[in-house]
C-alpha cells in the first residue's frame, strides 16, 4: 500500500500555508515538528475540506427558508425526514432531540465516505483515526444520554437483572460496550479502506476506464455504510435510554 500512496497537491498547499505557524505553535509547548512543512496529515485536511463543504451546504440550504420547500431546501428537508424517520423507528417518537447529532455524524461520514471518489482527493474514513474518532463520538454521547435520562441508574443495568450473577454480568457488560466503537470504526475503515485501495490498483492497470465500475460500486458502499453506521448508533442510543423501562417490567 505504501508503494501506491502519494502526496495529495491540496494536503501540500495546506502545509505550505499552515504548517510553519503550527510547526511554531506545537515549538511553544514542547513539541518538536521535524518538518514543518509536513504537520498535518493527509486525512485530517480531508476532515477539514468535509466539515467545511458540509457547513456551506447546509448554511446555504437553511437560507431563505418557504413554506413551500423547493431545489436546495427540498433536498435538505429530505435528508432531515431520512434521519428523522429512521431516529423514530429505532428509538421511538421521544428520539428526535437526537436527531442533530446523528444527523452530523451521519452527514461527516458519508462526506469522508464520498471525497475520496474525486481525483486528487481521499477518504479520510480509510484511516483509523477518524473512524475511531466518529466511534468515540457515539460511544461517549449514547452513554451520556443514558446517565441523563435515568441518572446514576442508568449503570445499574450492567450488574444485570439477577444480583447474585453481577460479578459475571458486569466483565461481560463492560467487554460488550468497549467493543461497540471497535466494531463501528473497524467496519467502516475496513470496507472503505478497500475499495481505495482495489480503486488505485485498477486505476494503476488501465486508468480512467478500468476503475469507474469499481467507483460505482464505491458509492453504493459509502451509502450502506453511513446508513450502518446511523443506524447502529441510534440502536445504541434506544437502548442506554430504554434500560430502565425494560427492568423495571
Amino acid at each position: 500500500m505504501e508503494g501506491l500512496e502519494h502526496s495529495l497537491w491540496i494536503v501540500d498547499a495546506f502545509n505550505r500555508v499552515f504548517g510553519p505557524p503550527l510547526a511554531a505553535v506545537l515549538g511553544l509547548v514542547g513539541v518538536k515538528v521535524p518538518d514543518p512543512l509536513h504537520v498535518v496529515p493527509d486525512y485530517l485536511v480531508m476532515v477539514l475540506i468535509v466539515a467545511l463543504v458540509l457547513s456551506v451546504l447546509l448554511g446555504l440550504a437553511s437560507r431563505r427558508l418557504t413554506l413551500v420547500p423547493r431545489g436546495r431546501q427540498n433536498v435538505a428537508e429530505m435528508l432531515v425526514q431520512v434521519f428523522e424517520n429512521l431516529i423514530v423507528d429505532t428509538v421511538g417518537p421521544d428520539g428526535r432531540k437526537y436527531l442533530p447529532v446523528i444527523a452530523t455524524v451521519g452527514l461527516f461520514v458519508f462526506g469522508c465516505n464520498m471525497i475520496g471518489l474525486f481525483p486528487g482527493f481521499m477518504s479520510p474514513t480509510s484511516k483509523l483515526n477518524v473512524t475511531l474518532g466518529c466511534a468515540l463520538v457515539v460511544f461517549f454521547y449514547y452513554h451520556a444520554q443514558g446517565v441523563k435520562a435515568q441518572g446514576l441508574k442508568y449503570f445499574k443495568h450492567f450488574l444485570g437483572p439477577i444480583p447474585a450473577l453481577a460479578p459475571l454480568m458486569i466483565p461481560i457488560e463492560v467487554i460488550s460496550h468497549f467493543s461497540r466503537p471497535v466494531s463501528l470504526s473497524m467496519r467502516l475503515f475496513g470496507n472503505i479502506f478497500a475499495e481505495e485501495l482495489l480503486i488505485v490498483i485498477m486505476a494503476s492497470i488501465v486508468p480512467f476506464l478500468l476503475p469507474l465500475p469499481f467507483m460505482a460500486v464505491a458509492i453504493f458502499t459509502s451509502i450502506i455504510q453511513s446508513f450502518v453506521f446511523v443506524l447502529l448508533s441510534c440502536i445504541y442510543i434506544a437502548g442506554a435510554v430504554a434500560h430502565e423501562e425494560e427492568h423495571s417490567t
